[in-house]
């Protein structure tokens, strides 16, 4: 077998299969207990089906964006480990520069050259350890993150909402630099993107209802536009 046969094999799908049937089930229980806890804090019905009914079509545009970046990762290691990895963490661009990595410590320039069994193997290796960090991070810190926000803010909630959002903004502003600097059609993408979700934010204050599909449509529209042009 060749190495886009293994990638593309039974096991691969059937063992890829069970992680991401972990995670399904993980957002199940975590809705569950949403529900669970929102009347505790004040949360009618009808606001917590809304949360849930904007999230559903604000991830519409976001997830189609990933959907079209697994295409080209399906192609470097296979359905189902592009699956996996996507329904996991999410990040096309982590994913696509771990396996070139991977590849590449063993001759192989992914995309380029044949992808041999060996490489293949260092790509799915270099992509699951490189992202296993946020994993252990997380799984001993969360518990000391609200001493850290209470030392931070000061025990002020006020400063709290500020930092949070400052963390956001700088973020997605380091994100949005690294496409624009390179004056190509990512850089058209992001300034059309911005001017969109600018129009759409004007108009949703006229129409309500279009308030749930600013960030899909600004999105979805700018990439048809550079694809296009």
């Amino acid at each position: 077998m060749n190495a886009m046969q293994i990638a593309n094999s039974m096991p691969m799908w059937i063992t890829c299969g069970v992680a991401v049937v972990l995670v399904i089930a993980q957002a199940v229980i975590f809705v569950k207990k949403a529900f669970e806890a929102g009347p505790k804090v004040g949360l009618s019905k009808e606001q917590m089906k809304h949360a849930v009914k904007s999230s559903a079509l604000t991830s519409i545009g976001p997830s189609i964006v990933i959907l079209s970046g697994m295409l080209s990762l399906l192609i470097s290691v296979g359905g189902p480990m592009a699956w996996m990895r996507l329904s996991f963490i999410g990040s096309v661009m982590f994913e696509s520069i771990a396996a070139g990595i991977g590849t590449g410590s063993v001759g192989v320039a992914l995309g380029v050259d044949e992808l041999t069994p060996l490489a293949l193997t260092m790509a799915v290796w270099t992509m699951i350890l490189g992202s296993i960090g946020w994993i252990i991070f997380s799984t001993f810190a969360a518990d000391k993150m609200d001493k850290v926000q209470k030392k931070m803010s000061g025990g002020n909630s006020a400063v709290m909402g500020l930092i949070s959002t400052g963390a956001m903004i700088g973020v997605f502003s380091s994100m949005v630099a690294q496409r624009v600097v390179t004056l190509n059609k990512n850089a058209l993408a992001t300034v059309l993107g911005a001017i969109l979700m600018y129009v759409m934010m004007q108009l949703s204050k006229k129409v309500p209802a279009l308030k749930e599909w600013n960030l899909t449509i600004a999105i979805l529209v700018a990439m048809v536009i550079v694809a296009v042009i």
